[in-house]
């Protein structure tokens, strides 16, 4: 089933990518560059899953994340992390700011399709 998915990544080439790869299988996918603009998109969009770049500039990724998580009014979307960083501690630190999950960069698509694939469509 198609899910919403907000790829935020201040990467525009990478952040473009994704979502263009992800609207192939199917998903509705938009983008964000920085923390404020993907705080404002999941206020306005209401996505499903939020593929959240850790290396922000400003506002770092898990800032966002601790930021959704805790004013999750709603079902929360999920969030997954994404690094260029993977040991336990990285890990660790992305699980305790409220994402459900850490893909190390770059990112095994076959891997995030099998994730978005446990995720159901909320109803909008």
């Amino acid at each position: 089933m198609p899910l919403r998915i907000l790829v935020v990544d201040d990467n525009d080439d990478v952040a473009e990518m994704t979502a263009e790869m992800l609207k192939m299988y199917g998903h509705d996918a938009t983008t964000a560059a920085d923390g404020p603009s993907a705080l404002a998109a999941v206020e306005r969009d209401r996505p499903d899953v939020v593929l959240l770049d850790l290396g922000l500039p400003g506002m770092h990724g898990l800032e966002v994340a601790q930021v959704l998580h805790a004013s999750a009014e709603r079902a929360a979307p999920m969030l997954i992390a994404v690094s260029g960083y993977g040991r336990p501690e990285d890990r660790e630190r992305s699980r305790n700011a409220g994402c459900e999950h850490h893909l190390v960069k770059p990112v095994d698509f076959d891997r995030l399709l099998a994730l978005l694939a446990t995720r159901s469509p909320s109803l909008h």
